[in-house]
C-alpha cells in the first residue's frame, strides 16, 4: 500500500521480482503515465488500485488499455485526466483504435560525398540503381544498391562535362541513359553487356537542344518516348521516339519559350505533357492518337514564373504542384480540361523544386529552397491540404526522389552546393 505519497514516476522495473504480490495500491499519487508492461512481473496480482492519479491517456498508456482488457485482476474505475477528448472517460472504456500512435520520420541514412543536380532511380536486370548528374565532377554517376550493406555504392560513370540531367530508360531489355549537357551537346548511351560498359550510340540535335533543363521518359501505346525541356531563347523542347536503331526526333514542342520543366501526366486515360516556362503560364499538350503527336490544349491558370510542375493523385483526384522561385508555390486540383481549383498556397522563396512523393499510403511533399531548410509536408485527406511535417537540412536541393529499396524506403536529395543526402523513411510506434 503506497498510496498518498505524491509519487510522480515509476521505473519499468519497480515491481520486478515481486511474483507473490497479490494487492497493490498506487491510489492518490501524482502519476501521469505508467511504464509499458509495468505489471507484467506480478503473476498473481488480484487487486490493483490506480484511482486518484492524473493519468494522461496518450500513446504511452495504450498498453494499459490492452492489459485491462485481458487481465483477471480487479481494478476499480480509473479515469483520464487528459488530453481533452478523453478527459473524464474511463480508461477501460477506451478502444485501442482511439489511439493514433503510428508516426513516421525521415532520418539520415547515407551521405554521398558529391554535389548533384538530378537523381533518377531505375531497375535493370533485377538490380536497383540511381543515376545522378554531377556537373562539378563532369560525369553522370551510376550508383548500385547493395542489398547486404543497405547502401548505394559506385557502379560506373559516364563522362559529361556540364551534365544537368541523366535520364535512364529501360526499354526492350536495353538500358539507355540520356545525358543532357549545357555545353558540348547532349548524348545517348547504351549499356553494352558484352563489355560491361556504357557506349555512346547517338548525338542529340544541338540546334534544337541548346540549353536542356529537364527530361521525362514514358510509354504511349507500347512505344517509348522521351522529351527534353530546353531553356534557351533559340532552342525547342523536343520529343524523341525509340525505334530499332535508337531514339529519333519525333516532334518539336514549344519553341523559344525558355522552358524549365516538363511533366508527363495521364488523366482520364489521356496522355498529356505539361511544360513550364519562364515566359508564360504552364502549357498543356494532349496526345492525339490520329496524328500520333501532342497538340496544344491550353494553360494552367494564369500562373507565371513556374519553375516546375509535378503531379500526384489522392484517391480519385489529380493534383498539380506548381513551384516558384519568387512568390508562393501552389497546389491545384485538376478538374478536367482546363479547370483548376487552387487548394493551397505554400511560401517558397528561393524554391527550385517542389516534389510530391508517396511512401506506402502516405503522400508527402518536399519543398526545397536555396535560402532555408527543406520542408516536408504530409497530405491530410480530410482537409485536402498538406500539413507541415518535418524540416530537413539540405543546401540548395535540385531534386527529391523516393526510392523503394527492398525493405528500405529512401529519399534522395541531390544538392547543388553540398553533399547529396540519402534519408530513410522510418515508421515509429509511439506506444512502444
Amino acid at each position: 500500500f503506497i498510496e498518498n505519497n505524491d509519487i510522480q514516476a515509476l521505473s519499468k522495473g519497480t515491481f520486478r521480482g515481486l511474483k507473490s504480490l497479490t494487492h497493490l495500491s498506487l491510489a492518490n499519487n501524482n502519476l501521469q503515465t505508467l511504464p509499458r508492461d509495468l505489471f507484467k512481473p506480478l503473476d498473481i496480482l488480484s487487486d490493483l488500485d490506480l484511482r486518484g492519479n492524473t493519468l494522461a491517456c496518450d500513446c504511452k498508456i495504450k498498453w494499459l488499455v490492452e492489459w485491462l482488457e485481458n487481465t483477471n485482476t480487479t481494478v476499480p474505475a480509473v479515469f483520464c485526466s487528459s488530453p481533452g477528448q478523453f478527459e473524464g472517460q474511463r480508461i477501460r472504456d477506451l478502444a485501442l483504435g482511439d489511439f493514433q500512435c503510428i508516426t513516421t520520420d525521415f532520418v539520415m541514412h547515407q551521405v554521398l560525398p558529391f554535389q548533384a543536380v538530378s537523381a533518377e532511380p531505375f531497375t535493370y536486370a533485377s538490380d536497383l540503381y540511381v543515376a545522378l548528374a554531377q556537373p562539378g565532377a563532369s560525369s553522370c554517376s551510376i550508383l548500385k544498391w547493395d542489398y547486404v550493406e543497405r547502401k548505394l555504392r559506385d557502379f560506373d560513370r559516364i563522362p559529361a562535362h556540364s551534365a544537368v540531367h541523366c535520364k535512364p530508360i529501360v526499354a526492350q531489355d536495353q538500358l539507355y541513359v540520356v545525358v543532357a549537357q549545357l555545353f558540348g551537346g547532349s548524348y545517348i548511351y547504351r549499356w553494352d553487356t558484352a563489355v560491361d560498359k556504357f557506349i555512346k550510340i547517338q548525338d542529340i540535335d544541338s540546334q534544337k537542344i541548346r540549353k536542356p533543363n529537364d527530361i521525362e521518359a514514358f510509354q504511349i501505346e507500347g512505344d517509348w518516348y522521351f522529351v527534353i525541356a530546353d531553356s534557351s531563347k533559340a532552342g525547342s523542347t523536343s520529343l524523341y521516339r525509340l525505334n530499332q536503331n535508337g531514339f529519333y526526333s519525333h516532334q518539336a514542342l514549344h519553341a523559344w519559350h525558355r522552358d524549365t520543366d516538363v511533366e508527363y501526366v495521364e488523366n482520364d486515360g489521356k496522355p498529356r505533357l505539361i511544360i513550364s516556362s519562364s515566359s508564360q503560364a504552364p502549357v498543356i499538350y494532349q496526345w492525339s492518337r490520329a496524328q500520333k503527336q501532342f497538340v496544344p490544349q491550353g494553360e494552367v491558370g494564369e500562373m507565371l514564373d513556374v519553375q516546375m510542375v509535378k503531379h500526384f493523385r489522392a484517391k480519385r483526384d489529380q493534383f498539380l504542384c506548381l513551384s516558384r522561385y519568387i512568390g508562393d508555390s501552389k497546389v491545384v486540383r485538376w478538374e478536367g480540361q482546363q479547370r483548376f481549383v487552387e487548394v493551397q498556397t505554400l511560401p517558397s522563396r528561393g524554391s527550385m523544386v517542389m516534389q510530391p512523393f508517396a511512401v506506402g499510403q502516405r503522400q508527402y511533399l518536399a519543398l526545397g529552397s536555396d535560402f532555408s531548410f527543406t520542408h516536408v509536408y504530409l497530405w491530410e485527406e480530410e482537409k485536402q491540404k498538406f500539413a507541415k511535417f518535418q524540416e530537413l537540412s539540405v543546401q540548395a536541393p535540385r531534386a527529391f526522389r523516393a526510392v523503394p529499396a527492398a525493405d528500405v524506403q529512401l529519399l534522395l536529395a541531390p544538392s547543388f552546393k553540398a553533399n547529396t543526402l540519402v534519408y530513410r523513411h522510418v515508421v515509429v510506434d509511439l506506444s512502444l
